[in-house]
């Protein structure tokens, strides 16, 4: 791009640096949504496997580092409550996403403007 960052006018250097905050916000939104999706996906797989087994059936849900006997009805619902509060966090980390998104297209733009115009005044 540009080789020193100084000589540009504030008005840039102000552009570039929210640039590159919005992609370190962009990455941990990413990250987060990641966490969040491999969270749900563990949640399907139990509640996958608890309707496979007797509702009397022994189970054991882990505390920590413990496995304390629970019962089934419980387990279930606590994760069908995990599993809804997770959905609700996705939606809100993939609109918080497609801003960023839209707001660093936006910005990208205007900053390839901007440096068209710079590198046109500097021969």
């Amino acid at each position: 791009m540009v080789e020193d960052v100084s000589k540009l006018p504030p008005q840039v250097q102000e552009r570039l640096l929210r640039l590159q905050q919005l992609q370190q916000t962009l990455q941990s939104v990413l990250a987060q949504k990641q966490q969040v999706e491999l969270e749900l996906t563990e949640i399907e797989q139990a509640l996958s496997e608890l309707q496979k087994i007797a509702d009397d059936a022994t189970i054991y849900k882990s505390i920590g580092s413990l496995l304390v006997k629970a019962e089934k009805a419980k387990v279930t619902a606590d994760l069908n409550e995990r599993k809804e509060l997770l959905n609700m966090r996705a939606k809100v980390l993939g609109k918080q996403e497609e801003r960023l998104r839209g707001q660093l297209k936006e910005l990208q733009t205007k900053l390839q403007q901007d440096l068209g115009i710079v590198s046109q005044s500097n021969p």
